[in-house]
């Protein structure tokens, strides 16, 4: 894999990444498999590298067994031949067959992953969602398997609260087990909290970069959802729902301002405030199609000064 200027570490691993992770939770849901594979070609074309699914996507809908992403994603690497110019990131514990992290279904899981993906490996393989009443051990134990046995290159974890983390790295860093090197966290403009404080420190402790998810909160940080305005989408429910709230209006007038300073998109400017936190190192947002993808690409091309991004820090509060 090349080195490029814009590619950042991802916390102490080998992995170099690009600041704008492709989500792959819309492919095969509301972006069919020839359109995931032009938004995958204009990605790579631009200089992104970093690919992030789930084995559970997109099991919610109607006729879908989870997978999907995983299979369009393998069927576009098979096509291409860019394996090794992609950080894959999938995650597993939530498809309906691979429920759970006991030993035995992490390993299952990685396997369908790897198979869907039509790999050898997985780069960064996530635990979708911790699962408190399995102990660390266990947990730890099984993603140690997996690295040792070349499917994973990289384990990191994602939705598990600060204690449960600090204690797999404490696991880890004794035992000399395989060690979480990234933390997906939901981290946005509009929801602060779900990050900062006590998970953002054991992550800066321990070394970890952050790759958030909702980083454009399901749309609304985008600018397209104002008073009046009706969208069309899939989450527009969830994104509406910031504009009811003051925070959410002295963001979007923040994000307004700045953008028109840069001549940027929102989309963009959101997006860029996000990469400048500490411990992150790459947003996750998804592009239903190719016109979607140039204000998120376009992260790795701004950068806000301290005064600007004070001022969204300020109206996010």
């Amino acid at each position: 894999m090349t080195s490029s200027p814009s590619l950042r570490k991802l916390g102490t691993s080998d992995l170099e990444v690009f600041p704008l992770s492709l989500g792959g939770n819309v492919f095969g849901w509301t972006a069919d498999e020839a359109t995931s594979f032009e938004v995958l070609d204009a990605y790579v074309a631009a200089g992104g590298n970093f690919i992030d699914t789930a084995d559970v996507y997109s099991a919610w809908v109607d006729g879908n067994r989870g997978g999907e992403s995983e299979t369009v994603i393998g069927k576009w690497l098979a096509s291409r031949g860019r394996r090794d110019d992609v950080v894959i990131a999938t995650k597993g514990s939530q498809h309906p067959e691979f429920q759970g992290l006991s030993a035995a279904n992490i390993k299952a899981a990685a396997d369908a992953s790897l198979k869907r993906l039509g790999t050898d490996h997985i780069d960064l393989y996530y635990t979708h969602y911790d699962k408190p009443e399995v102990p660390v051990e266990e947990i730890i134990g099984a993603l140690d398997e997996l690295v040792k046995a070349g499917k994973v290159r990289h384990i990191a974890a994602s939705n598990i609260s600060a204690q449960r983390l600090q204690d797999s790295l404490d696991l880890s860093d004794r035992e000399g087990l395989a060690r979480y090197v990234a933390l997906q966290p939901h981290y946005n403009l509009v929801s602060r909290d779900t990050y900062e404080g006590e998970l953002q420190d054991v992550a800066a402790r321990g070394g970890l970069g952050a790759v958030p998810y909702y980083a454009l909160a399901s749309g609304f940080l985008t600018g397209k959802y104002r008073p009046g305005v009706t969208v069309d989408s899939a989450r527009a429910a969830g994104a509406g729902k910031h504009l009811e709230t003051e925070r959410g209006q002295r963001v979007l007038t923040a994000l307004d301002e700045i953008a028109q300073t840069h001549d940027a998109e929102i989309a963009t400017v959101a997006l860029a405030w996000l990469a400048a936190q500490p411990t992150v190192t790459a947003p996750i947002a998804s592009a239903r199609n190719t016109e979607q993808l140039p204000a998120l690409l376009a992260v790795a091309d701004v950068e806000l000064t301290q005064p600007e991004l004070d001022r969204l820090t300020a109206a996010s509060q």
